[in-house]
């Protein structure tokens, strides 16, 4: 029987009722052997996340101010629930000996990796299940990069099939066997190497949405779900601003290509959305839209161009010396276009011109200010005749003008170029156009 790797994040974990949700949800499947907690997050709106919490003892800690309330809030929030499921998890010793750390210097990772040790502390407790540390096992060094022997070294721990184990996210140790902690969001990290490790046939991800949106709730009221997405998109749409997974926090098991399914815990029954190595079928022809502002285009052109070699060579070759990247580049006969970001530009604009002007000699340059690249991203989309021409006509529909248009080699989404003014307008005529038309 394969297994299944489950990690659950603060909102999951927030209090004693949520642990409890946890552990039906555990119950309901007997894959689901793999348990990573990140630690509690606020049970209200006006409440704290523990991490945050952890992070406030350290700097008053360091400023010799005392760490009094934040670690009293800290301590009745883990006895609190550790009572309440009547565990005995040995939390008053654990605070006790944290206090001392901390009081002694800690550093700021292992204080901050104390959110998810007691959280994992108290489900090993709650669950009957075998706590497994992972500043034991997860090696990392100094850019935070997982090192290869972690995968070996922790599936042999958690090897035994028949056994449920509780393993922590956000930390683990680096090369100095120092405690480390990943980036903010870190438990994903966690989760993705953990079922890894176990070469686990689904990694699910229980969070307090049912799965990934298809468009920004900002600009499209109750966008609908992904129902399923694959890595190639989900890197598509993260790049381009969507609020997704970090490419990071999926690495471990897209390369092992094990599927991830998002899940709500409130709402277990609900599918979620599945993102899957390879795509099979979904129920719309595109993954998701995303957009970002805040884009500039230099727009270059000359009579054979494309006869003069090196010419595409020498305007990037402008850019570079500057340490500009740059984000699309479409090109015609006798022009081309370069659309970065106006962060990247910023004050070089005059002079980056100038120097364009003697390198290459254009018939006519002009830089594009104000503009939202937005994506329609989906694996489908080579294989559907008319999606550009949806494209247009939707756009034309509400009176949005394209200034660009590009679609890259991977034919995996097509990227339209508006005015900044009309993004949120363009966004939402193409949302209605391929999800709900």
């Amino acid at each position: 029987m394969g297994r299944i790797a489950s990690k659950f994040g603060g909102t999951s974990v927030a209090d004693a009722n949520q642990f409890r949700k946890v552990k039906a949800i555990l119950d309901g499947d007997p894959r689901r052997r793999v348990v990573v907690p990140s630690a509690p997050g606020k049970r209200h709106k006006d409440d704290h996340k523990v991490t945050d919490l952890l992070y406030l003892c350290h700097e008053m800690a360091a400023a010799k101010t005392g760490f009094t309330t934040p670690f009293e809030q800290l301590r009745q929030r883990f006895l609190e629930i550790e009572q309440d499921l009547g565990v005995a998890a040995n939390m008053a010793a654990e605070l006790a000996t944290f206090h001392r750390e901390v009081e002694a210097g800690a550093s700021r990772d292992f204080i901050a990796s104390r959110g998810e040790y007691f959280s994992g502390r108290i489900m090993a407790a709650f669950l009957g299940a075998e706590f497994v540390d992972p500043k034991d096992y997860v090696v990392m060094d100094a850019d935070g990069n997982v090192q290869p022997q972690t995968y070996a070294a922790l599936g042999q721990a958690m090897a035994d099939e028949t056994k449920r184990y509780v393993m922590p996210g956000f930390y683990g140790r680096d090369l100095h066997g120092k405690i480390k902690t990943f980036s903010r969001g870190g438990s994903d990290i966690s989760g993705a190497i953990a079922a890894r490790a176990v070469m686990a046939e689904l990694y699910e991800n229980w969070t307090d949405v049912s799965g990934l949106l298809m468009a920004d709730p900002r600009i499209v009221q109750h966008p609908c779900h992904m129902d399923q997405v694959t890595y190639r998109e989900i890197r598509e749409l993260s790049y381009m601003g969507a609020s997704v997974f970090h490419d990071e926090a999926i690495l471990p098991v897209r390369e092992a290509k094990i599927p991830i399914n998002i899940k709500n815990t409130n709402h277990p029954q609900e599918p979620g959305t599945l993102i899957v190595p390879v795509f099979s079928e979904s129920k719309y022809k595109i993954a998701g839209i995303a957009g970002k502002k805040h884009f500039c285009m230099i727009n270059l052109e000359k009579s054979l161009m494309n006869k003069e070699v090196g010419f595409v060579y020498n305007v990037l070759g402008v850019l570079a010396r500057h340490g500009i990247s740059f984000e699309h580049c479409p090109t015609s006969i006798d022009s081309m276009s370069v659309i970065l970001e106006e962060k990247r530009l910023a004050d070089k604009g005059d002079i980056v011109l100038d120097e364009l002007r003697r390198a290459v000699n254009p018939d006519r340059i002009e830089l594009v200010e104000d503009l939202a690249l937005i994506a329609i991203v989906g694996e489908d989309l080579a294989n559907t005749p008319g999606m550009a021409a949806k494209v247009f006509t939707a756009l034309a529909g509400e009176g949005v003008n394209v200034r660009i248009i590009n679609q890259g080699a991977s034919e995996l989404n097509i990227i339209v170029g508006v005015k900044e003014d009309d993004y949120e307008k363009a966004v939402r005529a193409l949302y209605l156009t391929f999800v709900t038309a």
